[in-house]
């Protein structure tokens, strides 16, 4: 499937925020965002106001790219939220929280969404003891997510370990680093989403226009 190759700190100076999509470098002050807090480009310093679309253009793609989400596969996590019963903006933050590679994130075997993504494709993980090299596989609530026995010694997941074992993780998720698996407990409430910087709402209402 195809994804974004460009450079991941170009995406934050466009959407004027950082996305914190390299991890730990994001906090470092090599950071390019904090040296050039600006959009890329010729015109990057100009400073335009945003008409209402422009708006929820904006964070529809702040969404897309704090996931790694391409614009076909995020319209059908739209088109599957809406479908469903209950608040359409949640059901669309269910989507994209269901994804393996963000729950390996979210686990915390994995230093950003990027990794953990390449670690999913590169099979070393399983889900309910079977292996899984879909990214965008979507995880159910009781699922449970291990470092294959072969992958536990390489240096992104050792590394991640290391960093996250420490750190509390989102109240839907569950780990033991010591025994390398975790359980996807249930799915999340919108509110308890924190590191989303977006409106959601506008989401919505660009794709129902």
């Amino acid at each position: 499937m195809a994804r974004y190759t460009g450079p991941q700190c170009k995406l934050c100076r466009r959407e004027g925020m950082k996305l914190y999509l390299k991890g730990e470098r994001c906090f470092t002050d090599k950071c390019a965002f904090d040296r050039r807090p600006f959009a890329p480009g010729d015109h990057g310093r100009d400073k335009k106001k945003l008409t209402q679309y422009g708006i929820q253009l904006r964070a529809k793609q702040t969404m897309k790219r704090i996931y790694g989400v391409l614009e076909a596969q995020f319209r059908r996590y739209y088109e599957t939220a809406a479908k469903k019963t209950g608040d359409t903006r949640e059901n669309l933050v269910i989507q994209v929280e269901r994804r393996l590679d963000n729950v390996v994130y979210r686990l915390g075997f994995a230093v950003n969404r990027t990794t953990a993504r390449q670690l999913v494709n590169h099979g070393h993980f399983m889900v309910n003891g079977r292996k899984v090299t879909i990214p965008s596989y979507q995880v159910r609530p009781g699922d449970v997510i291990e470092v294959r026995e072969k992958s536990r010694d390489i240096l992104p997941i050792k590394n991640a370990i290391e960093l996250n074992k420490d750190k509390n993780r989102m109240p839907w998720v569950s780990v033991d680093f010591d025994n390398y698996k975790g359980v996807y407990e249930r799915h999340p409430k919108l509110e308890e989403v924190i590191d989303l910087p977006v409106d959601v709402q506008a989401i919505i209402e660009l794709y129902s226009r």
